[in-house]
């Protein structure tokens, strides 16, 4: 400390009376030393969950259609569009003071994966870590865990409860299977017991959704102000080409 202080001394003689050090002292310096190495092990951190979940998957989730998805390229044609917009981005906007879940609720080809696409790739800018995923790659992913001596069905749970935001796509498109129940159950108990957020997207209304998953997810999802957007508008998946976006 004596060492680094003397330094600081002999280097504020040498620097010209108009330049104003960023530190005067050396505890400063080794103040600010640590900090920088505190936020470069939190990115690493970050990069490290990152590189592990695509891995495990082998993509990140956003599938091509959706990887180049904004709220500035989202086809607004209704008022239920608009609203739909405005709280996806609301959402993002209060991402770091909040605790809430989405669920999109409506018919196919009504722009639920390109506002979850928007959301995620707007986080992804941010520096937080994401996955959209759905529930039958959730499944085979489990399923392979029990012949893969690398990874085990509990280090996936917690790969999929640690990422920032998840994304379960296709829900109710499963087959019911009591063990998938299970499995959705203890992801989103994980990530609300972390108070990490979890977005679903499904054609499914509220009441199949509870019927479905159960009410201790459901409640589960409610947790904080979270979203429930439906989107009761017509599809225009068949006007969609690809070269929107």
């Amino acid at each position: 400390m004596k060492n680094v202080g003397d330094l600081m001394k002999r280097l504020q003689k040498m620097m010209p009376a108009n330049v104003k050090p960023a530190f005067t002292t050396g505890e400063e310096l080794l103040a600010w030393q640590k900090e920088q190495g505190e936020i470069r092990a939190a990115a690493l951190a970050r990069e490290n969950r990152a590189m592990k979940m695509q891995r495990t998957f082998n993509r990140s989730g956003i599938r091509p259609l959706h990887q180049n998805c904004s709220f500035d390229n989202y086809k607004v044609e209704t008022n239920g569009q608009m609203n739909a917009l405005a709280a996806a981005r609301q959402y993002v906007d209060e991402f770091d003071g909040n605790i809430a879940s989405f669920i999109f609720s409506g018919k196919p080809g009504t722009g639920k994966n390109h506002l979850a696409a928007a959301i995620c790739n707007e986080l992804l800018l941010r520096g937080k870590s994401v996955l959209i995923i759905t529930v039958a790659d959730i499944m085979s992913a489990m399923k392979d865990t029990f012949s893969n001596r690398e990874t085990s069905e509990e280090q996936l749970l917690n790969d999929l409860s640690n990422v920032d935001l998840l994304v379960i796509d296709e829900i109710g498109v499963q087959t019911e299977s009591r063990y998938e129940k299970v499995i959705i159950n203890q992801i989103v108990d994980r990530r609300s017991s972390s108070k990490r957020p979890t977005g679903m997207l499904t054609n499914h209304n509220i009441d199949e959704m509870t019927r479905l998953l159960g009410e201790r997810v459901m409640d589960r999802m409610k947790l904080g102000n979270s979203l429930y957007v439906i989107f009761d508008w017509e599809s225009y998946r068949s006007r969609v080409t690809g070269k929107e976006y």
